[in-house]
């Protein structure tokens, strides 16, 4: 990239990061330093502010420059990820949200422990929440590196690694400092800058091809060297029986796993009731819905205009397809147009980064403080000095993201999302939906699902393909490989749904009835809702 490049990039983020830690100061001002300002912003929230935040938080590093990435390599196969990720939100809208917002008070932890034995419950539901959270914390940070790598010219290695510092120091800032209004405040700016500048990359690319979509996939399918196999399934999942089970285990992650992850789940705490947190689900429905429909324009925009060989070049992983095609549609390296178009779409994919990064790290320091450090502190502890353990957390927490984000910069994105997705799945939304809708659920039962869906899913994964194995794993000079599929969610989903069943019915404990009762009614009207 030509040093215009890196200076307008560079120029349009700072301006970002000025304006997003001037929200944080204004915040952190102004904040009463209670417990449901800094982990719910006080409850203020409109449904459409909370939509906005809602999709800004969803719309992360994985979505913008992995999907587009994927679908620029694999073609249709790549597609199946947006699709994934968008009908998970039914399930959020018809299952979670309302449920969730009335039975709840800052955690999903919180919504187990209305009926269940406190202390166990909190500790294993804080366990898994913060799995899930650094786990989709290393995507983010391995975007950012991406990101900086194509910016740069990929001269340093030593400028990815400050990079990926510098986004973990910013998000340890706008979390210890402005608490949740603060971060509401980024997504919002994040949210809107996004699907402005996706709206025009889509529309450049249609100016391309004269609106005719059929001529741009043709086009995309030709410049792939597939030919029309890349318009069908199979190049990425059709490939074998292995495969194919890696493709509906991901399904299954993708679609069950953001009713289970944190980040979301707090969202719904920060309207001030349950038929606003279900109108926030539409409004992020409606501009998450548009998002992914325009992803899929720029992935295949970005494979007839820049070819995937040159996307691949760039970034194995497909990484940078959504900038190289901004340089293009501008005019190409060295012209101003390209320059600027370039230079916009960095600096949005870095606000993208920095307003996911900062809701990820508030939802598991909120589980540390608030479900772990709540269950084993004295009785002494007061709501003050819970959130000032929320803050020590945001900081050791994002140093081991950056730590991991280092280690895994090679992995696409969208694929390392697809992990935590599995591992939410698995771990958080049994417990979840038992506790809502199972009477005889017990305590051991609770405890049971989080580690029977938690345990399998990260041992799998350590023991998979995307650990060692191969050339494109974490360490590929070694081999451990001993579970074939990338994705363990076909397996760790139905294993932590089974291990909750199994938990109650060999339990000495004797439901108790009527908190279920108090839950049910509370869970369906509101009624006694914080």
């Amino acid at each position: 990239m030509t040093g215009d490049h890196q200076t307008l990039a560079l120029l349009l983020f700072s301006g970002f990061v000025a304006v997003t830690l001037a929200i944080t100061t204004w915040v952190s001002r102004r904040r009463h330093g209670s417990a449901e300002e800094f982990y719910a912003g006080g409850r203020l929230f409109s449904p459409m502010e909370n939509g906005f935040a809602i999709a800004g938080d969803y719309m992360s590093a994985a979505s913008f420059l992995g999907i587009s990435g994927l679908i620029a390599l694999y073609g249709y196969d790549g597609l199946l990820y947006g699709v994934g990720f968008l009908v998970a939100w039914l399930v959020v809208l018809f299952l979670v949200a309302e449920l969730v917002r009335n039975c709840g008070r800052f955690t999903l932890a919180d919504v187990v422990a209305a009926r269940m034995s406190e202390r166990p419950v909190r500790i294993a539901a804080g366990t898994s929440s913060v799995t899930v959270s650094v786990l989709y914390l290393v995507a983010q940070m391995v975007g950012a590196g991406s990101l900086v790598a194509l910016l740069l010219g990929r001269t340093s290695g030593a400028a990815q690694a400050w990079t990926v510092i510098g986004v973990g120091a910013l998000m340890v800032i706008y979390v210890s400092l402005g608490g949740m209004r603060a971060t509401t405040w980024i997504q919002i700016v994040k949210a809107v800058l996004l699907l402005s500048g996706t709206v025009v990359l889509t529309v450049l690319v249609l100016l391309r091809f004269h609106g005719d979509v059929d001529r741009l996939l043709l086009t995309a399918a030709e410049r792939s060297g597939r030919g029309r196999a890349f318009l069908a399934p199979g190049l990425k999942y059709g490939g074998d029986w292995n495969s194919r089970l890696d493709f509906i285990s991901l399904g299954l992650a993708l679609v069950l796993g953001t009713a289970g992850l944190p980040h979301i789940l707090s969202r719904f705490y920060t309207v001030p009731t349950a038929r606003a947190a279900r109108r926030s689900v539409v409004w992020s429905i409606g501009l998450i819905g548009g998002f992914y429909l325009m992803t899929i324009v720029l992935g295949f925009g970005a494979a007839a205009v820049v070819g995937p060989q040159a996307v691949r070049g760039s970034n194995a992983a497909g990484n940078t397809a959504v900038p190289l095609l901004a340089l293009d549609l501008g005019g190409g390296a060295g012209s101003t147009g390209g320059t600027v178009l370039f230079a916009v779409v960095a600096a949005v994919a870095f606000a993208t980064i920095l307003a996911v990064v900062a809701g990820i790290t508030l939802a598991s320091s909120a589980s540390v403080a608030h479900d772990l450090y709540a269950s084993l502190r004295r009785p002494s502890g007061t709501p003050r000095s819970e959130v000032a353990v929320a803050r020590c957390a945001a900081v050791g927490i994002g140093a081991v993201a950056i730590g991991l984000g280092l280690l895994a910069r090679d992995l696409n994105v969208a694929f390392l999302v697809g992990l935590a997705f599995a591992v939410a799945a698995s771990a958080n939304l049994p417990v979840l939906l038992y506790s809502l809708f199972w009477c005889g659920f017990t305590t051991r039962g609770a405890v049971w699902a989080v580690y029977g869906g938690l345990l399998p899913a990260v041992g799998l994964v350590l023991l998979s393909p995307v650990v060692s194995g191969s050339p494109d794993s974490l360490f590929p000079g070694v081999d451990f490989q001993y579970f074939p599929l990338e994705n363990p969610g076909i397996v760790s989903i139905p294993l932590g749904f089974l291990a909750g069943w199994l938990g109650t019915v060999t339990s000495d404990e004797v439901p108790d009835e009527a908190k279920y009762a108090e839950t049910e009614v509370r869970s369906l009207t509101g009624a006694g809702a914080v």
